[in-house]
């Protein structure tokens, strides 16, 4: 049966337990429309991605 050598300090599991406290990203807002998006993703309502238009949206 496989034993550990070495008691694991606290330090070290916590560090491996430490993205168990993370949270679930909201989102951020669009510079450009105001809407939420997601982060590092092109907006889905105007299309627009680092300050320039990526996807053209069809004019309603």
């Amino acid at each position: 049966m496989a034993v550990p050598k070495k008691k694991t300090s606290k330090s070290k599991r916590n560090m491996r337990r430490s993205h168990h406290a993370l949270v679930n990203v909201v989102g951020a807002e669009c510079p450009n429309c105001g809407e939420v998006k997601l982060p590092h993703h092109v907006c889905g309502a105007c299309g627009h991605y680092d300050g320039r238009e990526v996807v053209a949206q069809a004019e309603a």
